[in-house]
């Protein structure tokens, strides 16, 4: 059978248009770039590596993203990104750095400044407004120090505040986390007495053994200690985050394996959350609040499962959620260390798995706070990964709700 020229012409469009038809049916959209910290190599001391993931708008389902780029040290162990994603920093132990990278639009890092800390850094956070990165120090004593940023250069430290337990300031206190309330307007670290509590070896104190440390942020940043603080907080806090309207906190207990909920008072001060703790999985290691501040996630490292839970919006109250199995744990790959929500469209939860060199990722339904786990996870990472964080591309807006 033959065609006219015009029969052809037009049978070349339909073909064309079917085309595009399919190809953008199939088109991967990045709504987020993942970033994990890990360790390059197999070996103690490897140089860190960040490496960069895309999320699929439609699955969650992870890519390679931009290539792998060092750390600016050894042995990274947080990272916090300002509120306009702009920034990202890295805290390395191994060589005692804070590092800043600049983050562009497509996903791509690019090393700025560091600055080099007297004792390991264990974590950092960086205010809302993007004036100041709080970072907590010590393997043998815990610090609180206060940096001020300048388009995201880190400056002079402003403020130190040095963490011990009334009437045991002699104990050894090891600080985990720490979290800045969405306003600015306090700062809480999470630690424990090491003296008090000291598997596999003595313990030379009755204090007890963890801690919430509390400080509200002043007029130019100054740091004041609230009312009461420090809170106790189970045997060994080991992670901490708030809500995003500034009424709640909570903390995970690795030891006792249960979750902590405080409500937050005028000046920021901690009261418990009168029916609480809350069961978890076992040895949580991470939290986090989902960007509608109604939904909690554990990351739990001994189980290699993650807890969900919903928010009674006016006690704070968590509730397990059930997973699609009838279960109230989800199970990712081994030894989950750190956990993220998706800030594009909330609906995306990855876990940074230190001992399976992976990344677990959930689909979150939106109604009731139920996981399950996206297409071809877990994906593979550089060896130990201990940190994850999460940005919006550079195309899309953030979408978030608040209650």
């Amino acid at each position: 059978m033959k065609f006219s020229k015009t029969s052809q012409a037009v049978l070349v469009s339909a073909i064309g248009l079917l085309a595009a038809a399919y190809l953008t049916a199939c088109q991967l959209v990045t709504i987020d770039y993942v970033f994990v910290a890990a360790s390059a190599g197999s070996t103690a001391g490897s140089a860190g590596q960040i490496y960069t993931y895309a999320v699929d708008s439609e699955s969650g389902a992870l890519r390679t993203g931009p290539p792998a780029v060092s750390s600016g040290g050894t042995s990274p162990v947080a990272m916090a990104a300002t509120a306009d994603f702009a920034n990202l920093y890295v805290a390395n132990q191994g060589n005692n750095s804070v590092v800043h990278f600049a983050i562009a639009a497509n996903g791509v890092l690019t090393q700025k400044d560091t600055i080099t800390t007297a004792q390991p850094p264990v974590g950092l956070y960086a205010n809302s407004k993007g004036t100041d990165l709080y970072v907590i120090t010590g393997a043998t004593s815990a610090t609180l120090t206060e940096y001020p940023l300048s388009s995201g250069t880190i400056g002079s430290a402003a403020a130190t505040e040095s963490l011990t337990v009334p009437g045991f300031t002699g104990d050894t206190v090891i600080p985990t986390a720490v979290n800045v309330l969405p306003n600015g307007s306090a700062v809480y670290v999470t630690a424990y007495d090491q003296s008090a509590y000291n598997p596999g070896g003595v313990a030379t104190s009755n204090a007890n053994p963890g801690w919430i440390f509390a400080f509200a942020v002043g007029s130019g940043g100054a740091l004041t200690p609230t009312s009461g603080e420090p809170y106790e907080a189970g045997v060994k806090p080991t992670a901490v985050a708030s809500d995003p309207v500034n009424r709640f906190v909570y903390a995970t207990d690795y030891a006792s394996n249960q979750l902590i909920g405080y409500a937050v008072q005028t000046g920021g001060g901690l009261n418990f959350l009168v029916n609480g703790p809350f069961k978890t999985g076992n040895e949580p290691t991470g939290v986090v609040v989902d960007p509608r501040g109604i939904y909690v996630y554990l990351a739990n490292s001994l189980d290699s499962t993650v807890s969900a839970y919903t928010i009674a919006l006016p006690t704070g109250t968590p509730t397990a959620v059930l997973s699609t199995t009838g279960s109230t744990l989800n199970a990712t790959d081994t030894q989950p260390v750190s956990i993220v929500v998706d800030p594009s469209l909330g609906r995306y939860v990855y876990t940074a798995n230190h001992l399976g060199n992976s990344i677990s990722g959930f689909r979150l339904d939106p109604n009731t706070g139920a996981l399950k786990p996206t297409q071809s996870t877990p994906y593979p990472t550089g060896a130990n990964p201990t940190a994850i964080l999460a940005v919006p591309h550079g195309n899309h807006a953030t979408q978030t709700v608040t209650p």
